[in-house]
């Protein structure tokens, strides 16, 4: 039997189907969007899923003309050495940002050596680890790179900073970032030290 579209549109019976189709997809592509809505107004969330390596982009947004970004600088002094995920130099000194993409809950204090991850599957199954606490870890390398800048006759001050791409860090304070704006705050707000430019060509140079 073969159907025509003036059939077809004039039982309602096939409208009414029609009609219901239309409608589902409907809401599964508005379900669809909110959830892509939702992902982009947390942008730590998709540097998380892409990897370290989108950080930089995310840094990048508030950089000004006149900084300097470097990723992956090692660093060595006194035998001790360590790799710096990203390095900011500016005017208003240098600054490391230690980068983790943790998935999870995490426990843990500033000062403990390691925080606790607590992930559970969509299937219920829970699993723990320890991670490195990145507070603990930037607040060494910012004593290793001062150190390092002093014994090639630069003493200028260092701060550090960690940025956990899934928000998800167990302790709030001027260590964490925890968005672009707290990223602009910590690489722009002046202090007493400001490096002149032959300061920033020197430390340039040594990174």
């Amino acid at each position: 039997m073969n159907f025509t579209f003036n059939d077809i549109f004039s039982n309602p019976r096939y409208l009414v189907a029609i009609m219901g189709v239309l409608v589902i997809l409907l809401i599964v592509f508005l379900v669809t969007l909110a959830k892509l809505v939702g992902e982009e107004k947390t942008p730590w969330k998709l540097a998380g899923k892409r990897g370290e390596s989108e950080a930089g982009d995310l840094i990048g947004h508030v950089l000004y003309e006149d900084d300097h970004l470097f990723k992956n600088v090692s660093v060595e002094v006194k035998k001790s050495e360590t790799e710096l995920d990203f390095v900011i130099v500016n005017e208003c000194g240098v600054h490391i940002i230690e980068v983790k993409n943790y998935v999870g809950t995490l426990y843990g204090n500033e000062d403990d050596h390691d925080w606790r991850k607590v992930k559970v599957t969509r299937f219920g199954r829970r699993y723990e680890k320890m991670v490195r606490n990145p507070i603990k870890q930037v607040k060494r390398q910012v004593y290793i790179l001062a150190e390092y800048l002093r014994e090639n006759g630069i003493d200028v001050w260092v701060s550090g900073y960690a940025l956990l791409t899934e928000i998800n860090s167990p302790v709030h304070n001027e260590y964490v970032l925890e968005s672009l704006h707290d990223i602009d705050r910590a690489l722009h707000t002046k202090q007493k030290q400001h490096l002149t430019e032959d300061q920033m060509e020197r430390i340039v140079s040594l990174l």
